[in-house]
């Protein structure tokens, strides 16, 4: 490779990478996580007001996570590899947090919100919960209650339809948000984190103290 054809390419590269480089730090303003100048934001624009339908038929807010620390992750029943796995991860990792430190991990709950609510009803919800943890919260609504809460905790869904078949899978966003007593985001955990992960990242940011009726 001639001397010129090696600065071509490095140019190229360069070029390449400022893109990069410059959707990311976009990405990071308009999540909030950092501000316009370039400096931390100090808190993600993650979390808000939402009405969404738990369980048992009874109707839920935003109101109702203030004062306790919150794991929540949005996904939906007929997925078959990502929710589930993503879905024991969390709850798994609150078990193991209750062996070392009971009261930080009554002071988290788990909530799961689908993003498949034309198939996911409470029936549904409630029947899928069980698999998983005895105080998880699975929360469902109408598409347009659905889409509110995904859009105020930055969740990216859209239903995939096999052509030729009424068949469909949901494309989604894989992440499990910690939230504050007072709503705010703490952190998130991924597909890639594992229950002891997450067991190890809640005992490090819950403190029983700030949860009410801990």
């Amino acid at each position: 490779m001639s001397i010129k054809t090696r600065l071509v390419l490095i140019a190229v590269l360069g070029l390449v990478l400022a893109g990069a480089g410059f959707t990311l730090w976009s990405t990071l303003q308009r999540s909030g996580i950092v501000s316009q100048q370039g400096e931390p934001a100090g808190r993600a624009l993650i979390g808000g007001a939402f009405t969404l339908t738990d369980q048992n038929g009874e109707r839920r807010s935003e109101a109702d996570l203030v004062g306790t620390y919150s794991l929540i992750y949005f996904g939906y029943t007929y997925c078959p590899d990502v929710c589930p796995t993503s879905l024991s991860a969390m709850t798994q990792g609150l078990d193991l947090l209750a062996e070392s430190a009971p009261d930080k991990a009554a002071a988290v709950r788990p909530i799961f919100i689908t993003i498949d609510p034309e198939r996911d009803t409470t029936e549904a919800m409630a029947a899928y919960a069980q698999h998983f943890h005895p105080r998880l919260m699975a929360l469902t609504g109408t598409p347009e209650e659905v889409a509110l809460a995904a859009k105020v905790y930055r969740i990216y869904y859209q239903k995939v339809t096999e052509q030729g078949s009424s068949d469909y899978l949901m494309d989604h966003s894989s992440i499990i948000y910690l939230m504050g007593p007072d709503g705010g985001y703490l952190t998130h955990y991924t597909h890639a984190s594992t229950a002891d992960d997450i067991a190890k990242g809640l005992a490090e940011q819950v403190d029983p103290a700030l949860a009410a009726g801990s």
